[in-house]
């Protein structure tokens, strides 16, 4: 089943000193329900204008985009590039600000502090967390939430290499413990074949799909680095035409 439709004929850009500037155009592209995609390319293609028009939070825009089932809306979650948790609220206190009005809300966050390992820091303010830390919170606030679709910018951007590796190992257990149809922008291709059924690499100016590759590793390797690496230079290697946009 079709989760998401996305149909953008046009999307412009223009400033005070500019005129318009096409950023999208004749763009498509369609998610299955539970789906987990991820959209690779360069700086500046538009990746996060198009997760902002999917949100509704940018409206100004020619085409239509189609989430949710049987004519209904979905509830969608969005994890921005930086956590964006209210300072004065404890970790505790943001995800219940966002889950309140969701059945059980206090047992779900319990569960999914527990599976990101973020339980001991419940009563912790944000200025108290560590940026892989903070991460991880802002992902719980937008599972919390029980979305429909999981919109995700470039969530483990600037950490560092061992923190991204538990923040995408716990997102993946928890993704497959509450399977949601996702879409996640990076810039990482071997972060993208981790956690990705789907690759869709985007070409700028004004963005296109530049191509499209399934990842067929078993969910159950995806934690072995040899496994992607070696996937990451097959996909390369027979598809040379995708280097410029990665």
């Amino acid at each position: 089943m079709t989760a998401v439709r996305i149909d953008i004929r046009h999307k412009s850009f223009s400033s005070a000193t500019a005129a318009d500037k096409a950023l999208i155009t004749d763009f498509q592209l369609s998610l299955a329900a539970n789906e987990f995609v991820c959209l690779a390319g360069p700086s500046g293609c538009g990746k996060t204008t198009l997760l902002n028009l999917i949100a509704g939070l940018d409206q100004q825009f020619t085409g239509e985009i189609r989430t949710g089932a049987d004519g209904r809306p979905a509830k969608t979650g969005y994890v921005f590039q930086e956590p964006r948790l209210l300072p004065w609220r404890t970790v505790r206190q943001n995800l219940e600000l966002a889950a309140e009005h969701e059945p059980g809300h206090s047992e779900t966050i319990d569960k999914l502090l527990a599976a990101m390992q973020l339980s001991d820091a419940a009563a912790q303010y944000p200025s108290q967390l560590s940026l892989g830390m903070s991460r991880r919170a802002a992902i719980i606030r937008a599972f919390a939430v029980n979305p429909d679709l999981l919109l995700m910018d470039e969530p483990f951007v600037s950490l560092d290499a061992p923190s991204a590796r538990q923040a995408r190992a716990l997102l993946q257990e928890l993704w497959q413990q509450r399977p949601h149809t996702v879409l996640f922008v990076t810039h990482d291709l071997r972060e993208a074949i981790t956690l990705a059924d789907r690759l869709v690499f985007l070409a700028p100016s004004p963005m296109r799909i530049a191509g499209e590759v399934n990842v067929s590793i078993p969910r159950n390797q995806r934690h072995d680095e040899a496994e992607i690496e070696a996937f990451r230079q097959t996909l390369m290697a027979e598809n040379p035409n995708l280097k410029p946009y990665l």
